[in-house]
């Protein structure tokens, strides 16, 4: 669902920037919920993204590291090195107390938004309208 454009017409190749853009606005958020249940490595970060969102987020190393460097420098992220079992260095990564905060207030605003969106939509019919 958002792994990028894959079809070939105007409006498919907008729909998928659309969705792009959508979902770089909320990058953030995405990775620090990956993470609120414990630490973990990048790959395994991006691992539970896609598990946990069925799929719909299909996310590339290109992607993903970046936000968890970024979130780092804020404060938001605590890393360390570690040496798995074989001998390859990783770097872990966990919530710290800011970023359990920062977690909980985009949550809030989502859920706002969400519902505020559901709201719209509740009242709109699927049919078409005439001319």
């Amino acid at each position: 669902m958002f792994r990028g454009c894959s079809g070939s017409s105007a409006a498919s190749s907008k729909a998928g920037t659309v969705e792009g853009e959508m979902l770089k606005g909320h990058l953030d958020m995405i990775v620090l919920a990956a993470l609120a249940p414990g630490p973990a490595h990048g790959y395994a970060v991006i691992e539970e993204i896609k598990r946990r969102s069925a799929g719909a987020f299909d996310l590339p190393e290109g992607t993903v590291y970046p936000v968890l460097h970024r979130l780092e420098q804020a404060g938001l992220l605590a890393g360390r090195w570690v040496t798995a079992e074989s001998g390859r260095r990783r770097r872990v990564y966990e919530l710290t107390r800011r970023g359990e905060h920062a977690l909980a207030e985009r949550r809030a605003v989502w859920e706002q938004f969400s519902d505020a969106i559901g709201g719209l939509f509740k009242g709109s019919r699927t049919g078409k309208r005439p001319a």
